[in-house]
């Protein structure tokens, strides 16, 4: 089996992190299934002990007997077979991204205790290759990221935002082929209970980040008997009614407890890459230059689109508050631009990758939850968010490709809720852009007892063994390696 291996900045450029919530349709669970063969990997960077297989499941549960897809799946085995616990499946963000070399990747990150407890375990979700893929053929100009992320004209206007959207849902009708309909964050967790049984486990724990504590808590949901120990790292707020409108919407507040975070380090004396004297200087400097480039663009060879404006730059923030590392990147970016230039273009990801992930992000975000179809709606909202939020103007309330699908969601959002046993561990960064702390605390508020989060004190995008801090990791990885877990809801610092 081919594998294809995908560096974690690729993914969380070219990929959206999507929450929402689901009520299930029937769970399908399956205590047997064909065991897994597996095979040596292909791809660049592995640990030579990783191994890969696929699993056959069906494209509809609705249809069991219908046509099926592949879904690809990776293994280290236990580095201590006489410690070990059972499986730790690896979910990673997106929707978009794969976790098949995170054994290999992030399992280097683990500690002991957690690499001899249990076999790592990832996969690539159905439409992501190489899983059976999907692929819209969307134009170039449509996978550059302001128009996937739906960034409003200078004027506040969402006529070509329609417009994108109805370009991109007519070429995903036009080019994506069945599997397009059966992409959801809950047909995500049913094929997760399939690769459980493969795997000959009666549980499985699982460690989902960004959007994988979507699919986490979709499973726990509907499988809350399959499930061990679960952590959830960098959640999002689970509303059952607006899915991954509340996702976007999240960018307003997420952005706002960043960006004084960049400020001060931008304004800090002895910094090479400073911009203003004090921190309070970096938000009005950022404001102005944004608008001069809402007016008059740079020219940027190589880069998608092929200038650098004032929604070019807003993206860019948004994607380097991802990472405090990246503040630099930021920070060279708005210095250029404010003497008229422009650095290198940064590098894209391969074509056909953007492609697959521009299409599965699509088909789950659009399959999970049914989006206003009214311009007037978002021209309301982009209206109030620009007015409230300027750092972002207007973009989190915006119309995205949804608008326009063409296909109905089959099945209503979940609505997380306590049922079930009390084996979840929230992780969350006080600081984060994608998955702000108020968003988390409302998933928190949903699993009740079934829950203990820890809040910690730290900027970025994932919390455990990335962004995070010694306190926060070390309860994390004593919770996987032994099943401790604070008696209450604590705070790292």
């Amino acid at each position: 089996m081919k594998q294809i291996t995908k560096s974690a900045a690729l993914i969380a450029t070219a990929s959206a992190v999507v929450f929402g919530v689901v009520t299930p349709l029937t769970a399908s669970a399956t205590d047997t299934a064909a065991p897994l063969k597996w095979t040596e990997c292909e791809g660049e960077g592995l640990d030579p002990r990783q191994e890969c297989a696929t699993l056959s499941v069906p494209m509809d549960y609705a249809d069991p007997g219908g046509p099926t897809i592949d879904i690809a799946v990776s293994r280290i085995p236990s580095e201590k077979p006489s410690a070990r616990r059972g499986a730790l499946l690896l979910i990673a963000g997106g929707p978009g991204g794969d976790s098949l070399g995170d054994p290999s990747g992030e399992g280097k990150k683990l500690p002991q205790s957690v690499r001899d407890a249990y076999d790592l375990i990832g996969f690539a979700p159905r439409g992501n290759a190489p899983s059976t893929p999907v692929n819209c053929e969307v134009g170039e100009e449509d996978l550059a990221r302001t128009s996937l992320r739906p960034w409003p004209a200078p004027d506040g206007s969402v006529t070509e935002n329609m417009a994108t959207a109805k370009r991109i849902s007519d070429a995903c009708a036009r080019n994506g082929g069945e599997l397009m309909k059966h992409i959801s964050t809950l047909n995500n967790a049913r094929d997760i209970d399939r690769i459980r049984a493969a795997l000959g486990e009666r549980k499985l724990s699982a460690w989902g980040v960004s959007y994988g504590t979507y699919i986490g808590s979709a499973y726990a949901e509907l499988f809350p008997h399959r499930t061990d120990r679960i952590v959830l790292d960098s959640s999002d707020n689970p509303d059952p009614v607006r899915a991954e409108r509340a996702w976007l919407e999240a960018f307003e507040a997420g952005v706002e407890d960043n960006f004084p975070e960049f400020a001060t380090w931008a304004s800090a004396p002895g910094n090479p890459y400073r911009l203003a004297d004090t921190a309070a200087e970096v938000r009005p400097l950022f404001l102005r230059l944004a608008a001069r480039l809402d007016r008059e663009p740079i020219p940027w060879p190589g880069a998608n689109p092929a200038e650098l404006d004032g929604n070019v730059l807003r993206q860019a923030t948004l994607d380097n508050l991802y990472d405090p590392d990246d503040y630099p990147i930021l920070a060279k970016l708005i210095r250029a631009a404010r003497k008229g230039e422009v650095p290198a273009a940064p590098p894209a990801p391969p074509e056909s990758m953007l492609q697959n992930y521009t299409a599965v992000g699509a088909a789950t975000i659009c399959n999970d939850g049914a989006w206003p179809r009214s311009a007037a709606v978002y021209e309301k909202g982009v209206a109030e968010s620009r007015a409230k939020f300027p750092l972002t103007a207007g973009m989190p309330r915006n119309a995205m490709v949804c608008v326009a699908w063409p296909w109905q969601p089959k099945e209503a959002p979940l609505r997380v809720t306590g049922r079930g046993p009390s084996n979840v561990l929230l992780v969350q960064n006080e600081r984060d852009v994608a998955t702000p702390l108020s968003g988390a605390l409302k998933l928190r508020e949903a699993l009740g007892r079934r829950a203990v989060m820890v809040t910690v004190n730290s900027t970025g995008h994932g919390s455990y063994l990335d962004n995070g801090n010694a306190c926060g990791d070390a309860t994390v990885s004593r919770f996987l390696a032994t099943g401790k877990r604070p008696g209450q809801d604590i705070y790292c610092s």
